[in-house]
């Protein structure tokens, strides 16, 4: 009788710790959300990537295998002062798939020609913003190499993309960057040095434009001159 009894006490008090054992996993999984009486989750999963976290080892077998795949070649800049439209070489594949790759991912979206200079370039792509770090985070952090030796030259109205800040030697492409030369006669003292991968076809006003604003000590414009949007073209 007395074991009936000993067996049944032990039977409720793990019945009572099981209990206790839920509730307190439930709560360690989410808490309430005092304002909307909705479950917050406290893990959340992030979605499936449409594509891999990109480095300088990964992104020229991606840009090869995207080159492949995505043939456009021609894209709008709209501006504040107008839009610019731009032919992308097929020549150089990797920087033309890069542009177009970024276009799709909206990253020009919200960025500005942040440096100006009279009669010699007006580069874009790049802007104080967080939004544009938060971007560059999620793509990832990669350099391209140069591709200048297809024969191209810097005439006025031709698109080349800039080395990167770190120490670099061998003058390896900043991705998420470009320049537009806005210089009468061209600026053939950059030939060998930059990967030339476009040109304006329409809205070359628009670049002098730009050109024209005023500017601080550092060739940041005075007052943000933002790209709104870039957009593929027919």
């Amino acid at each position: 009788m007395r074991y009936i009894l000993f067996l049944g006490l032990v039977l409720i008090i793990l019945n009572c710790e099981d209990k206790q054992t839920k509730k307190k996993n439930v709560t360690a999984k989410s808490q309430p959300d005092t304002e909307t009486n909705k479950v917050v989750v406290d893990s959340i999963t992030e979605p499936a990537r449409e594509f891999p976290k990109l480095n300088s080892k990964s992104s020229m077998e991606f840009f090869l295998k995207y080159n492949e795949e995505h043939k456009e070649n021609k894209a709008r800049i709209i501006t504040d002062f107008g839009n610019i439209d731009i032919l992308l070489f097929n020549e150089t594949k990797f920087h033309r798939s890069n542009f177009i790759f970024l276009t799709k991912q909206k990253y020009y979206d919200g960025t500005q020609f942040y440096r100006v200079v009279p009669n010699f370039i007006i580069q874009g792509g790049n802007s104080d913003d967080k939004a544009t770090s938060k971007k560059r985070a999620y793509i990832g952090k990669y350099l391209l190499p140069p591709d200048t030796k297809k024969g191209f030259k810097h005439h006025r109205g031709v698109i080349s993309m800039p080395s990167s800040e770190i120490k670099n030697p061998h003058k390896l492409a900043s991705p998420y960057e470009f320049f537009i030369v806005q210089q009468k006669g061209g600026a053939y003292h950059l030939d060998g040095d930059y990967t030339i991968f476009g040109k304006v076809i329409n809205g070359m006003d628009v670049v002098d434009k730009i050109a024209a604003v005023d500017t601080d000590d550092g060739e940041w414009p005075m007052q943000n001159v933002f790209i709104r949007k870039v957009e593929l073209i027919e």
